[in-house]
C-alpha cells in the first residue's frame, strides 16, 4: 500500500464524518466514558493539571470534560468540521491533521486520550502513527486508547475504514512501538464478553524504548 492510498482511506473515512458532523455530535454527546478518561489520569505520574492531548476531540465533548477537571487538553482532529465545533464549543486549542501524517511537538504531552480514534488508522500507517504519539509524549507518558474489537480484519465498513485488532494483536502494535502495557478492560462494564465490543487498554511509554524496524 503506497502512501497515495494511505491518504486516500483516510480521506474518505474523513469525508464521512464531514458529511454528518452535526448528526455525529448530537448522537455522541451523551455518552459516558467517565471510565476511560478515569483510566488515562490514574496512570499519569506527577502532580496536575496535566497536559493531554484529545486524539481524534471530534465536536469537543471530551475536552470539556478534561478542561473542567482543571486539566489542559489540546485537540486533534482530520475533520475541519470537528475543529470548528470543538473550537467553538470548549474554548480549547485545536488542531487539523490527518492521522497518517501527525506532526507533533516532542515531549509535550503528559498523556494520549484516543478514544475510538486509532482503529481507523490502516495497519501499515499505524506504527508511524504510534511512534509519533510516543515521541510527543513526556518520558513515562500515558497513552489510552479504546478501540472496537475484532479479529484483525480490515478494511471498509460503509463509508469508514477500521482495523478491528483483538487484545494480542494490538499489544503487538504498541511493544513495537515502545510501549508497556499498564491495563486493559472490555466495555461496556457489566456486560458479557460477547456484548462488550470495545478493548480498552492504558500504555506507558518507555523512556528508552527499544523498537523494531520490522514494518
Amino acid at each position: 500500500m503506497r502512501q497515495c492510498d494511505l491518504r486516500q482511506i483516510a480521506s474518505g473515512t474523513l469525508e464521512h464524518y464531514e458529511r454528518r458532523a452535526a448528526q455525529f455530535r448530537d448522537g455522541t454527546q451523551d455518552h459516558d466514558v467517565s471510565q476511560n478518561i478515569a483510566a488515562l489520569l490514574r496512570h499519569i505520574q506527577g502532580d496536575p493539571p496535566f497536559t493531554i492531548l484529545d486524539l481524534g476531540c471530534g465536536p469537543g465533548r471530551d475536552l470539556k470534560t478534561l478542561a473542567a477537571l482543571g486539566h489542559v487538553p489540546i485537540g486533534l482532529d482530520g475533520a475541519a468540521s470537528f475543529v470548528a465545533m470543538a473550537r467553538a464549543e470548549t474554548g480549547c486549542e485545536v488542531w487539523l491533521q490527518n492521522f497518517v501524517d501527525l506532526d507533533l511537538p516532542t515531549g509535550r504531552f503528559d498523556g494520549v486520550f484516543a478514544n475510538a480514534s486509532l482503529f481507523h488508522i490502516p495497519t501499515l500507517a499505524l506504527q508511524r502513527a504510534l511512534r509519533s504519539l510516543h515521541a510527543a509524549l513526556k518520558p513515562g507518558g500515558v497513552l489510552f486508547s479504546s478501540n472496537p474489537r475484532g479479529e484483525n480484519q480490515e478494511g471498509w465498513n460503509g463509508e469508514r475504514y477500521g482495523v478491528y485488532h483483538d487484545l494480542e494483536g494490538w499489544r503487538r502494535h504498541l511493544t513495537q512501538a515502545g510501549f508497556a502495557e499498564l491495563e486493559h478492560y472490555y466495555r461496556p462494564a457489566g456486560l458479557p464478553r460477547e456484548q462488550q465490543p470495545w478493548l480498552a487498554s492504558v500504555w506507558r511509554a518507555a523512556v528508552n524504548p527499544v523498537v523494531s524496524t520490522d514494518l
